[in-house]
C-alpha cells in the first residue's frame, strides 16, 4: 500500500499536537496546583467542588456574623455589669438613709448622690454600639430609647420592644440584645410580694415584714389592697379588696390569702395600702429612684411624712432587688448566648475544615503523580518529534 508525504507529514503533525496537548494540560496542572484547570476536565468533580465552595462561603458568612453579635453582647455584658453595681450601691445608700439617726440634711446628702447614679443610669439606658446604634433601642436605631419629661419628671421608653436578630448558624437565629424594656422596666415572673403605700397616705402608718403562709392556696399570687376606714364610734378599721370591714389594732398582722403583712402605726380613714407580686406594682426602676428621690429630698417633718419616707424607702429597697435580679437574669442569657456563639464556632470550624478537605480532594493535584506525568509528557513529546524528523528522511528519492 502506498502512503502519501502528505498522510505522513499529518499524522506526525497530528501526534506531535496531541502529545503538546497533554504535555501543555499537566504543566497548566503543576503551574496552578489544580487537577481541574477547566470545567471540561471533570465536569461531575467541578459541579461538585462549586456546590462546596458555595457552602464554604457561608459557613465563613455564618463566622463573620457570629463577630458582630460576640462584639454586641459583650458590650451589652458591660452595661448590664455596671447596671448592677449601681443597683447594688444605690441598695445601700437607701439602707443609710433609713436610719433614723439621719438628719435631713444627710439625707439630701444621700439623695445628692443617689441622683448622681439615676442619671448615669439614664446614660447607661441610651449606650450606643460600635455602629452608632442604640443598644438598648430595639429596631429603633436612630433615636434615645429613653427620654426625660421636664414637665412630669419622668423618663419614658420611647424605643422599640422588638430586638434585632442575626442568623448566626444555618438553622439558629440569635437575638442581639434585650431591648431597654426587659431591663430597665421589667422583673422576673418569679418576683416575691411586697408593699406599696400610697403617697398620699395622712396617717403614721407603716409595714414590716411580709410572710408566705401558704403558698398552695387559692388566691395566692393575685394582689391584695387594703383600705383603711373607721366606724360611727371612731374605730380604726380595714377591709381588703373591697370585702368586710375589720377592727385595726395597733399592730396588727393581716392575714391574706397565702401571705401576710404585719403593720404598725395610725393610719387615718382613707389611707391604703396594695400588697402584690413584683410583676404587678412598679416594675420601672426610674420611677423607683423618682420615689426615693421625692421622700428625701423632702424634710419629713410631720408623722406621716416620716412613715410615708421609711414606707416609700422600704418599697424602694424591694423595687431594687426585683431589678437586679431581673438584671442578673438578663446577663445569664447573654453569657449563654456567647457560649453558644463559642460552640457554633467550634462546629463551624470543623465544618469548614471538612469542606476544605473535600474540596482539596475534588480540585487539588496530587504533585507525586503530576510529577511522573509531567515526565512521561516530556517523554512522548521527544518521541514524537524525533519521529517526525526520522520520518522526514523516508524518501524513494534518497535511493535513486
Amino acid at each position: 500500500m502506498r502512503i502519501s508525504t502528505l498522510a505522513i507529514y499529518n499524522q506526525n503533525i497530528s501526534s506531535m499536537n496531541r502529545q503538546q496537548t497533554e504535555f501543555m494540560k499537566i504543566s497548566q496542572q503543576i503551574a496552578s496546583g489544580k487537577r481541574i484547570v477547566n470545567i471540561s476536565d471533570d465536569p461531575q468533580a467541578m459541579t461538585q467542588a462549586i456546590n462546596i465552595g458555595q457552602s464554604k462561603s457561608v459557613t465563613g458568612q455564618f463566622s463573620e456574623a457570629r463577630v458582630g453579635v460576640r462584639n454586641a453582647l459583650s458590650q451589652e455584658e458591660s452595661v448590664l455589669n455596671n447596671v448592677a453595681d449601681m443597683y447594688s450601691r444605690a441598695k445601700t445608700l437607701l439602707v443609710q438613709a433609713s436610719s433614723d439617726t439621719l438628719s435631713d440634711a444627710d439625707k439630701t446628702a444621700v439623695a445628692s448622690e443617689l441622683r448622681g447614679i439615676y442619671e448615669a443610669l439614664i446614660g447607661l439606658g441610651n449606650t450606643r454600639d460600635g455602629n452608632g446604634r442604640y443598644l438598648f433601642g430595639g429596631h429603633q436605631d436612630d433615636s434615645a430609647p429613653f427620654v426625660r419629661d421636664p414637665s412630669a419628671g419622668v423618663v419614658n421608653y420611647v424605643g422599640n420592644l422588638n430586638v434585632r436578630e442575626q442568623q448566626v448558624d444555618g438553622a439558629r437565629l440569635m437575638p442581639v440584645g434585650h431591648s431597654g424594656d426587659q431591663i430597665f422596666r421589667s422583673v422576673h415572673s418569679s418576683a416575691p410580694y411586697r408593699a406599696e403605700v400610697a403617697m398620699d397616705n395622712q396617717g403614721s402608718l407603716t409595714y414590716k415584714g411580709i410572710t408566705i403562709t401558704d403558698s398552695s392556696a387559692a388566691t395566692f399570687g393575685q394582689a391584695f389592697d387594703i383600705e383603711f376606714g373607721e366606724d360611727a364610734s371612731g374605730q380604726l378599721q380595714y377591709r381588703v379588696n373591697g370585702g368586710a370591714w375589720n377592727d385595726y389594732n395597733d399592730p396588727t398582722v393581716v392575714e391574706l390569702g397565702g401571705v401576710a403583712i404585719e403593720l404598725e402605726g395610725t393610719p387615718v380613714a382613707g389611707d391604703s395600702l396594695r400588697l402584690a407580686r413584683g410583676n404587678d406594682n412598679n416594675t420601672d426602676i426610674f420611677v423607683a429612684f423618682e420615689k426615693a428621690l421625692a421622700v428625701l429630698e423632702n424634710p419629713a417633718d410631720t408623722a406621716s411624712k416620716q412613715a410615708t419616707q421609711r414606707n416609700t424607702l422600704r418599697t424602694v429597697m424591694n423595687e431594687l432587688d426585683n431589678g437586679l435580679d431581673n438584671v442578673l437574669t438578663v446577663r445569664a442569657e447573654v453569657g449563654a448566648r456567647l457560649n453558644e456563639l463559642d460552640a457554633l464556632d467550634a462546629i463551624g470550624g470543623n465544618r469548614q475544615l471538612a469542606y476544605e478537605q473535600a474540596y482539596s480532594d475534588l480540585v487539588d493535584l496530587d504533585y507525586i503523580e503530576a510529577a511522573a506525568q509531567y515526565s512521561i509528557r516530556m517523554v512522548g513529546l521527544q518521541a514524537a518529534q524525533q519521529a517526525f524528523v526520522d520520518m522526514k528522511g523516508m524518501s524513494l528519492f534518497n535511493f535513486l
